[in-house]
């Protein structure tokens, strides 16, 4: 089973080898797909666990009881068509290649299922064409 979290690191939390005790102690996979951490600073990172349900949830609760604050919200990337004028500054930051330029057509393909939500693609898009939409369910 998978599951995508965003941690939230406090200062007193980020020093902690948090992927490595999730692999050694749970069997639990950290996949990292985005991480904003610096030293004596609070920070977050984006990651992919991949597990046993009952392992996953040991593993959420042992990273609470950590001092991290766990942010389980369901999201989606969504591209307006409207918006897009098929740039394809996305598709070069998109470690999935869920967005995609095609040549010789020269239009941006996207294909939600390989989507990581990794959301690197919202910054570089120049027109807002691209957006992160939250489902609380």
């Amino acid at each position: 089973m998978k599951r995508r979290l965003t941690l939230h690191f406090p200062r007193e939390a980020v020093h902690q080898p948090i992927t490595y005790r999730l692999a050694v102690d749970f069997d639990v996979a950290a996949k990292i797909l985005r991480a904003q951490i610096a030293p004596n600073q609070s920070g977050t990172m984006v990651v992919e666990l991949s597990g046993d349900i009952d392992e996953l949830d040991a593993a959420e609760l042992w990273l609470e009881r950590q001092g991290l604050r766990l942010n389980r919200t369901r999201s989606e990337i969504r591209v307006d068509p409207a918006e897009c004028v098929d740039c394809g500054l996305c598709a070069g930051v998109c470690p999935s290649g869920a967005l995609a330029f095609a040549l010789p057509q020269r239009r941006l393909s996207f294909d939600a299922a390989r989507c990581l939500v990794c959301e690197q693609c919202l910054p570089h898009c120049p027109f807002g064409a691209i957006s992160l939409a939250l489902d609380p369910a």
